[in-house]
């Protein structure tokens, strides 16, 4: 953090409050850090992401964020070796709309490739790595430091900021041929060491059985001889979408520096949009990760419960009563004590919320009216890695909605999507596991699943 300059005190104070106030802005409107300042990509993420051949339009992005289950891309932004070389819808505007919108961008490039592979040269103009071991590899590290300046200079144009991760694409190729193999080993290397020095992070993409075993062989063999990648993208086409593979033992790079393709070209189409992809399943940095919820009501009450019963002259849960009083003092409808007790102030609260919100006006408080009590306030579409207090939000709403407890984590995990997708399948709604505008307002209807 830079410091303040030099200044009066007064100035120092007002700057102060300004600065919090901001913050306090991001976190009520439930804005991730990476999208409240620059955004470090992909950051501390959990989640679903895919990649293809040729970055797709602004509204296929568009279409894929609200309906899809990603929130992760990977784009091709160098490498003469790329399958398509042309990429008209990669610019600066392009890159900072996904940011913006949320994306988490996963910079490929496809550059000089293995000695031995036998898919390279692509179109005969394009370099491999070269094999010669004088002054150990020293053409192979030339290569490297040349590929990574070059990623780093294309990222640093496209506004891809410093300290985001970097992936190398070094496609399978046969790791029993030893000049081949260390060729590749010091060519990866050289691009780790040369992309620390520019400020970014090093991934490396690759077959498990050939890069990815060459690296982890090298991380367990050989600890001190080579700069490792800081993250690893490992091609295990086994349909898991998991961090596990055989190829690499379990130690290596975790527990967020991992990810993995586990499923390899074929088409998916969300909202309409249809493309060919890979689909990829990502723990990075320190993960999706959020504080543990606050208590309600000067820190007296906890709001977050197992379920969420119907309340009424015969359904007297003094504990459910008690969180039920609480919010809707927040909401400025109860004026009385928290203690529990079904009493002629809790029943006017009830009342005058109901009313307020054009539901039907009686005395008691169903589950769909705890549906819709939990979801009031801004929302946006969330999905697997989302995080803040709109997913702490959606997990109240989901366990009212569905009597299946949700554990409020402010993470949007494992539970959260198979939750999701069950109530997804009872109010007649794509099992996408992705809470978007169609899925809020069923809940803000309170639609029970």
């Amino acid at each position: 953090m830079h410091p303040l300059p030099r200044t009066n005190s007064r100035l120092k104070r007002l700057l102060v409050a300004t600065i919090a106030a901001a913050t306090a802005s991001v976190v009520l409107s439930g804005t991730t850090p990476a999208q409240a300042g620059v955004k470090v990509t992909p950051g501390s993420f959990t989640g679903y992401g895919f990649d293809q051949c040729a970055a797709p339009a602004q509204s296929t992005m568009n279409t894929w964020m609200e309906h899809s289950p990603f929130s992760a891309v990977g784009i091709y932004i160098a490498g003469d070796s790329r399958g398509c070389r042309s990429q008209p819808n990669i610019t600066r505007s392009w890159v900072a709309n996904q940011l913006d919108n949320g994306w988490r961008l996963l910079p490929i490039t496809l550059g000089a490739q293995a000695s031995c592979s036998t898919h390279f040269p692509r179109y005969g103009n394009d370099k491999t790595i070269s094999p010669r071991s004088a002054k150990n590899y020293f053409q192979a590290r030339k290569q490297g430091r040349f590929e990574a300046t070059r990623a780093v200079n294309t990222a640093k144009g496209l506004g891809i900021p410093r300290r985001s991760t970097l992936w190398y694409d070094l496609e399978g190729f046969n790791i029993g041929n030893t000049a081949c193999r260390e060729s590749a080993l010091r060519f990866l290397h050289a691009w780790t060491v040369r992309v620390h020095g520019l400020g970014y992070t090093s991934g490396v993409y690759s077959s498990a059985s050939s890069g990815i075993k060459m690296l982890d062989d090298a991380r367990v063999h050989r600890p001190k001889a080579f700069a490792l990648p800081d993250q690893v993208w490992i091609a295990d086409w086994d349909g898991r979408a998991n961090l596990h593979s055989k190829y690499v033992r379990p130690a290596g790079w975790r527990p967020h520096s991992r990810m993995k393709q586990y499923r390899g070209g074929h088409n998916e189409t969300w909202g309409g949009a249809g493309i060919n992809i890979d689909s990829n399943y990502i723990s990075t940095g320190n993960g999706s990760h959020f504080p543990p919820s606050p208590k309600h009501c000067n820190g007296r009450v906890s709001i977050d419960k197992r379920s969420y019963p119907g309340i009424g002259p015969r359904q007297r849960d003094s504990e459910a009563i008690t969180v039920l009083q609480c919010m809707l003092r927040e909401k400025n409808f109860y004026k009385g004590r928290l203690n529990g007790k079904f009493s002629r102030a809790t029943i006017k609260a009830i009342r005058g919320f109901q009313r307020s919100r054009g539901l039907i006006v009686r005395n008691a408080f169903p589950r769909a009216a705890w549906v819709k009590i939990h979801t009031e306030g801004p929302t946006r579409t969330v999905k697997r890695g989302s995080v803040g207090p709109l997913v702490r939000r959606l997990q109240r709403a989901l366990t009212a909605a569905t009597n299946k407890p949700v554990p409020v984590t402010g993470v949007f995990n494992a539970r959260t999507e198979a939750v999701t997708k069950s109530w997804q399948r009872n109010v007649k709604l794509r099992r996408s596991g992705v809470i978007n505008t169609a899925a809020w307002a069923r809940l803000r209807a309170g639609r029970l699943g």
